[in-house]
């Protein structure tokens, strides 16, 4: 699904907030997904940056079974095995779905080669909410059915995953758009 014209104002809002607290980065990278990308695009290019490398470890949770299926079909399919947080129900394993552990793992992967491949910078990640909510579950050593009750993690939001900072203080420029 491209980009709504509401989505691409976000992303060139959330840009300008980047730039306005002057954070820098060094590299960008993005999932291969169109929106993801295109937010990434539009994030670099506002901060002169080269365009972000696709990785094919950043593509968001594969859904299996559900995939294509509404949003408020989740709970109907899927109970028992469901989380339901405030605002959204995840769906936990349905048939050829990955897994928040395989999530989490895939996760892992990314921070091993991101510290490894680009110590001591700051580099920008463009992906999908529940792999971004994996890769906070990971940098931080939470607990992941915990990180799925805590907040929602919406379009052009950021979390900052930095030593300098606590998981409580990571996510930034929270909007009111949701992924319904």
């Amino acid at each position: 699904m491209p980009l709504t014209e509401r989505w691409i104002n976000q992303a060139k809002q959330l840009a300008k907030e980047i730039h306005n607290i002057h954070i820098v980065f060094d590299k960008a990278y993005s999932s291969p997904l169109q929106r993801a990308y295109v937010t990434g695009k539009i994030i670099t290019e506002t901060l002169a940056l080269d365009v972000p490398e696709k990785l094919d470890i950043l593509i968001e949770r594969d859904f299996g079974s559900m995939t294509g299926k509404p949003i408020k079909d989740i709970e109907l399919l899927c109970t028992p095995n469901i989380i339901k947080s405030w605002i959204i129900t995840y769906f936990l394993d349905p048939e050829g779905a990955e897994t928040f552990p395989q999530v989490l793992e895939r996760a892992k992967q990314v921070l091993t080669y991101i510290q490894d491949k680009h110590k001591e910078e700051n580099i920008l990640i463009t992906t999908h909410g529940d792999f971004d909510k994996m890769l906070y579950t990971a940098y931080y050593g939470l607990n992941r059915k915990d990180v799925l009750m805590k907040f929602h993690f919406g379009n052009s939001e950021v979390l900052l995953l930095s030593p300098d900072s606590t998981s409580g203080n990571a996510h930034l420029f929270i909007t009111q758009q949701y992924n319904h």
